[in-house]
């Protein structure tokens, strides 16, 4: 039995209970610290707690999978907030080396999240003055980039970008990037001295133009002197890089996926969060698992389906201009589906038409088919999360040995990713008095109350018609909100054999 150590970027169950529910249904034992030391929201976790939690558990572990923003700097997004100095934040990284030192069998999966531009002006997850200024440091931001790329007819946009903000906050702003990249690089010589088996560096959000991507340009650089991009991904992901380890540690070896689009162009679709089309993001969520393309569907271990937009992702659906067009086939997608799971193959399916949940079309007709029979099934948030969590249900398909923690893996993220992403959230929303996206405030208790009415019986419906013909029992506990925001909904959901 595979002993797994998991020191997640926070505690929504994305990033916490998906990850550590794959482990589980693959028999491996998994461990996490104590919730008193874990980030949540913007407060930083505890991280001397974490640090002594490592060196207590890692005698006996087998792998570690670590989010090293988690460890340095409290959490994912209180990296993006802390004034933590850099000495502080290098000297919590050692742990990894004292962690090889107390167990020089460890296999170390690390991942750091390249800084994000933040598309919203949110007070909350970036610094507080984001929520003033966040318009004005995204110019800078696109400025900068195309002048670092494009020379000094660029020049003039910077200087206009760059006198638009207070250099006090500037400053403070890029200071932030400054110290979190040498952390990263920092993990870089990590990565070539052999404390780490693998890293993960992802843009979290990013945009083809940006300080993100001059950022990840730096990196490579640095990973090309180091000669380390066997054991290296430099990618667009962030929340499901967790799960992309997890599997890579629990099968180390490479296995082949089979891609299947719902349009015959789909890789060539674009995506509104990530600085390349879905193939390539594909291709890239498929490495840093551990996978590759297969050449035909019979030698694959498993199916990817991916149902992409019909050229461009859009952020409201449904959308006939470009993700609901001529250029899919949704009818002939899920006819492929029943017929790779009549075949008996591993069937993985990511919904990136649209960003934050599920095609309500798709979905729809997903009912026709057997939907307890898939593998994996995913469809929230950003492309990015939604590939790799459904590349690591893909991947771990044939080491299932805990089918009521598979059915439970399988069957939160579509409570999750549909019940809720596609359809209640909007509900919930509709019911309340203008709420904000960063702050529910005083209305968190009503909405709250809301999401339990509308969701419950659908949770019920959708179990009733898919899962209740196998000796398996469901239990619900009470819906709620993850943060003041109705962005995540935390669904409590246990499955237990008959």
């Amino acid at each position: 039995m595979t002993r797994l150590l998991l020191i997640p970027p926070d505690t929504r169950p994305p990033t916490l209970d998906l990850p550590t529910g794959l482990a589980r249904m693959t028999g491996a034992e998994v461990r996490v610290p104590p919730a008193a030391a874990l980030p949540n929201f913007f407060t930083p976790g505890d991280t001397g707690a974490l640090r002594d939690w490592l060196l207590a558990e890692v005698g006996d572990a087998d792998a570690l999978v670590v989010c090293l923003e988690t460890l340095c700097l409290g959490g994912m997004i209180p990296a993006r907030r802390v004034s933590d100095p850099l000495e502080t934040a290098l000297e919590r990284l050692g742990a990894l080396r004292e962690a090889k030192r107390l167990n020089p069998d460890l296999r170390v999966y690390a991942f750091g999240v390249i800084v994000r531009v933040a598309h919203d002006n949110d007070p909350h997850e970036e610094k507080p003055y984001y929520g003033e200024w966040g318009r004005e440091l995204r110019a800078y931001s696109t400025a900068f980039d195309r002048h670092a790329r494009h020379g000094e007819g660029e020049r003039a946009a910077l200087e206009t970008a760059q006198a638009a903000l207070p250099a006090e906050i500037l400053a403070d702003w890029l200071g932030t990037r400054e110290r979190n990249r040498a952390l990263h690089l920092a993990a870089l010589d990590l990565l070539a001295d052999g404390t780490l088996a693998h890293l993960c560096l992802t843009l979290d959000d990013t945009t083809p133009y940006g300080l993100a991507a001059a950022d990840r340009r730096m990196l490579e650089a640095r990973a090309d002197e180091l000669g380390v991009w066997e054991r290296l991904d430099v990618y667009p992901g962030a929340d499901e890089v967790p799960c992309a380890l997890v599997a890579r540690a629990l099968r180390p070896e490479r296995v082949r996926a089979w891609v299947r689009y719902s349009g015959v162009n789909g890789a060539g679709a674009e995506l509104i969060y990530e600085d390349r089309p879905a193939g390539e993001l594909v291709r890239a969520h498929l490495r840093a698992a551990g996978c590759t393309v297969a050449d035909t569907p019979a030698e694959a271990d498993f199916i990817l389906a991916v149902n992409t937009p019909g050229t461009r992702q859009s952020s409201s659906q449904p959308d006939f201009a470009t993700v609901d067009t001529p250029h899919r086939s949704l009818p002939a997608f899920v006819d492929s589906l029943r017929d790779d799971l009549a075949a008996g193959r591993a069937v993985s399916l990511a919904d990136i038409a649209y960003p934050n949940g599920a095609e309500k079309r798709l979905w729809t007709m997903l009912q026709g088919l057997p939907l307890a029979q898939l593998a994996g099934y995913s469809a929230w948030n950003t492309a990015g999360n939604t590939l790799g969590s459904a590349v690591a249900f893909g991947k771990l398909a044939r080491l299932v040995r805990d089918r009521a923690a598979h059915v439970e893996a399988l069957f939160s993220r579509m409570v999750d990713d549909a019940l809720y992403q596609a359809f209640t959230r909007a509900e919930v929303r509709a019911r309340l008095d203008n709420p904000s996206p960063f702050d529910l405030g005083e209305q968190r208790e009503t909405a709250e109350a809301y999401l339990q009415e509308i969701i419950m019986p659908r949770i019920h419906d959708l179990w009733n018609a898919h899962f209740s013909r196998e000796d398996l029992h469901l239990e619900v506990g009470t819906p709620h909100l993850a943060w003041p925001r109705l962005f995540t909904g935390v669904f409590p959901l246990r499955v237990r054999g008959g």
